[in-house]
């Protein structure tokens, strides 16, 4: 098998010289170029046909948000950001990832070489990832959400969701489909510090509900959706007929914290048929587990299909351990479920 021909942008000498040798140490990965800044990319990229690009957010004479959506109108391709843990590199990775970015991969404000180091796996597997990755743009559109539900009635059932790679985009997507009433949601998306609370107002000022980054104790409401926070795990437990967040910090789960299936065993046990579970695009198999036994509980389950994900790894891996009940593209996610609640409202009349 050929090697996965990348090239490196970023502005530091020193970070494209780690990079380099980080991601040129595994067998299947080539670096072919770096580039200082966009132009110098550009020309780079018609050199040498890349299959994956890694990108700095700040460089000079263009950054690299506007290069990004230069690059996904006109040649589109795979890109990994590599990015700062600060307020201001969330917000800029999370753009990127509106844009087409497929995943990214948390620059240190000190000490970055020791800090790039530590990542290594991290950044080895999600360039590798990405090489695979199905670019697919999904641009929210800018109008206006409309009103959302001011009501504070508890949830009478949940709607439990998961996703890693390409998630914040496929699950921004299915939330524009559903309606300011639908049940209570739950989200564990594999996502940093910082970047949690932006991701969550993002979606709160672009959908009709209500989003939040989860709080230790808070009720599930009706049409409210709550983000598991960056490094803490999100589980749904019930006291008489409430459900409410509980936040952890115990250790990782697949590697992951927030992981998806520590969310969706949490919502099989106390939820059970009243639950209805969806993974969607992301790497690895975090979630597989959780959604079968969210299945084996009696709830229904919906998958998202290998041809709109951006990498079917968790969606696939549920698929092959017989979780999902359905396997839908990501434009029906949003309509089924709202057949589905309109099923079992039917059925509760």
């Amino acid at each position: 098998m050929r090697k996965r021909k990348v090239i490196v942008v970023d502005d530091s000498g020193v970070v494209r010289k780690l990079l380099t040798e980080l991601l040129g140490a595994d067998p299947d990965l080539e670096v072919v170029a770096q580039a200082r800044d966009p132009y110098e990319a550009r020309e780079l990229i018609k050199q040498h046909n890349p299959d994956v690009l890694t990108l700095d957010v700040e460089m000079p004479r263009m950054d690299g948000i506007t290069f990004l959506q230069n690059l996904m109108r006109l040649r589109p391709m795979p890109v990994v950001m590599v990015s700062s843990l600060t307020a201001r590199g969330a917000d800029a990775t999370l753009a990127a990832l509106q844009a087409g970015a497929v995943d990214f991969v948390t620059k240190p404000a000190v000490d970055v070489e020791a800090g790039l180091r530590s990542y290594a796996e991290e950044l080895v597997s999600k360039v590798k990832a990405a090489s695979n990755a199905r670019v697919r743009s999904l641009t929210l559109a800018p109008t206006a959400p409309g009103p959302k539900v001011t009501t504070l009635a508890t949830t009478d059932r949940v709607i439990a969701i998961g996703g890693s790679t390409g998630g914040t985009e496929a699950i921004a997507e299915f939330l524009l489909g559903l309606p300011p009433d639908v049940p209570g949601l739950v989200i564990a998306q594999h996502i940093p510090e910082v970047f949690s609370a932006r991701f969550a107002s993002r979606l709160d000022a672009e959908t009709r509900l209500v989003v939040r980054e989860a709080r230790d104790g808070a009720p599930l409401m009706a049409g409210h959706a709550y983000v598991a926070p960056g490094g803490k795990h999100l589980r749904v437990e019930r006291s008489g007929l409430k459900y409410f967040c509980v936040i952890g910090d115990d250790a990782p789960v697949n590697r992951h914290r927030p992981s998806v299936d520590v969310l969706f065993d949490s919502v099989a046990k106390n939820v059970g048929r009243n639950a209805l579970g969806l993974i969607f695009t992301g790497m690895g198999a975090d979630g597989a587990d959780g959604l079968l036994h969210m299945r084996e509980a009696g709830a229904h389950t919906l998958a998202q299909d290998k041809d709109t994900s951006v990498v079917w790894g968790m969606p696939g891996e549920a698929v092959k351990r017989g979780a999902a009940c359905e396997v839908l593209p990501l434009e029906r996610m949003a309509p089924r479920t709202l057949e589905l609640l309109r099923a079992w409202s039917l059925k509760a009349g």
